[in-house]
């Protein structure tokens, strides 16, 4: 036990005689000073990180100095309380031990989020005749969604949005190598069902087969007005016409990626006219939840019906505010939203 005394000059330094005589005259006067000095130790226990056993070890020993003839019933009861809190001591030791743990995980885990949040960036282009809004928000610090936007030299806006099954690190990690596994490619001479087929190798052969990815790979042609895409198993986005006033589903076919090492994809066409929108998405949007209820599809395309006459940012900022309202402000699953909207 360490030692730790008590003087009436409130220099504080407690061992078992001092104790005790604190004990004896709290006994004795039940008086305010008593109480502050039994405040004071208190205070420099957890200082001295005094486990609770060796306090109701010194409580006990000063009580049976006090009163040489208490009451053995006073006394077992007395054991059976330092046997109790041997047994929270080493319990509290533990949990402080893992929380110290959890701390430094945390802190690491930020960091992490940090560097993938970097290691991931990407800027959103700017290109005559097409209004773009993005939204990526994770449900925790590191994020299982991912978008990348390239512009090249003959005009062309290419678009990957992605989406891996699982969360935590595990899944930033396998985006990370998504992303430079895309950047090692020669793109300009890609398609999206060849992007596609190249990354479905590289997941196949370096993530755990239990985790797959899905991705929507598309290239923006604005002198032709045609969008070329493929799908990996994507969560299937939106046209909206506006000549008809109406979104229809895009078509897409295909594996997710990491299933099989040679499968093909299909590629497909969709021509874009002025005022029409293209949105992209990942299941956090799709799958949100109020309360116990799942959303509709057709509830988000409501949503952004609603707030389809803003300028393409404003409108998908205002759609995850939405969203975020109605699940309480805690998002489910990373909550991930592009619109393309094709301008005069």
């Amino acid at each position: 036990m360490k030692e730790v005394v008590i003087s009436m000059d409130d220099t504080i330094k407690v061992d078992a005689k001092h104790y005790k005589a604190l004990l004896k005259r709290y006994i004795e006067s039940q008086d305010e000073t008593s109480l502050y000095h039994a405040e004071q130790v208190s205070k420099q226990f957890i200082k001295d990180n005094v486990l609770p056993d060796e306090i109701i070890n010194l409580h006990n020993q000063a009580l049976i100095d006090i009163f040489p003839n208490l009451s053995l019933d006073i006394q077992n009861s007395m054991n059976f309380l330092l046997e109790t809190m041997i047994a929270y001591g080493l319990a509290h030791q533990e949990f402080q031990t893992l929380k110290e743990e959890q701390m430094e995980l945390k802190s690491e885990i930020s960091v992490a989020a940090n560097v993938q949040k970097t290691l991931l960036a990407t800027t959103k282009p700017h290109i005559k005749g097409v209004d773009i809004g993005v939204i990526s928000v994770p449900a925790e610090q590191m994020n299982g969604d991912y978008y990348h936007f390239v512009k090249d030299g003959q005009g062309t806006l290419k678009i990957a949005i992605a989406d891996v099954i699982g969360k935590g690190v595990p899944a930033a990690l396998c985006m990370s190598m998504i992303k430079y596994s895309m950047d090692s490619m020669p793109e300009p001479l890609m398609y999206p069902k060849t992007i596609l087929e190249n990354l479905n190798r590289v997941v196949e052969q370096n993530v755990d087969p239990n985790m797959f990815v899905t991705m929507f790979y598309g290239q923006y042609y604005p002198s032709e007005n045609m969008l070329r895409y493929a799908s990996a198993g994507h969560e299937p986005g939106f046209h909206y016409v506006a000549a008809q006033d109406d979104f229809k589903e895009i078509k897409s076919e295909g594996l997710v990626l990491g299933v099989l090492p040679d499968t093909a994809y299909k590629q497909y066409e969709l021509e874009i006219a002025v005022g029409d929108m293209i949105i992209l998405l990942t299941d956090g949007v799709t799958e949100c939840r109020q309360g116990n209820r799942f959303i509709e599809r057709e509830e988000v395309l409501e949503v952004i019906k609603q707030y389809a006459h803003l300028p393409a940012q404003d409108l998908v900022d205002n759609v995850y505010k939405h969203f975020e309202r109605i699940q309480s402000f805690e998002l489910k699953d990373d909550f991930t939203l592009i619109v393309l909207r094709k301008e005069a």
